[in-house]
């Protein structure tokens, strides 16, 4: 099982089956709706996904027509959008997800519309917390 929560932990969510289809979206919809330069998303199934805590503070906002995107009123933070053709999956924003997950990325999607200052393969140096110059 898979647990989550929003930022501001008002949402709670719980996942109690696999998550498939997991794919890095560099489309300028997800960069626009996550503030990054991708968003991380995998289905799953309707009938695993359950809001635990919070139904209330989710609200929703539908930018094309039976697409319907589901996030925290309280700290705006995603949770899962529906296509209502077919209502027995979701997709799930997995940076919501506490629990450490098994299954990993597919692809990189929409890389042509990425954002020009990423890299895919960046030589960047990485750290366990703030980069150096942050730290005092």
């Amino acid at each position: 099982m898979y647990t989550g929560k929003c930022l501001c932990g008002e949402v709670e969510v719980a996942l109690k089956g696999a998550i498939s289809d997991i794919i890095h979206c560099h489309c300028s919809l997800c960069r626009k709706s996550s503030g990054t330069a991708f968003a991380t998303n995998g289905f799953i199934q309707s009938s695993d996904f359950e809001v635990v805590k919070g139904q209330e503070k989710l609200s929703s906002f539908t930018f094309k027509p039976g697409r319907i995107r589901h996030f925290c009123s309280a700290c705006g933070s995603p949770v899962y959008s529906e296509n209502q053709d077919d209502p027995s999956r979701l997709r799930l924003r997995l940076g919501i997800l506490e629990s450490d997950i098994i299954e990993r990325p597919i692809s990189h999607n929409f890389v042509s519309s990425q954002a020009n200052w990423e890299d895919l393969d960046a030589g960047l140096p990485r750290y366990d917390a703030f980069e150096p110059s942050r730290q005092k």
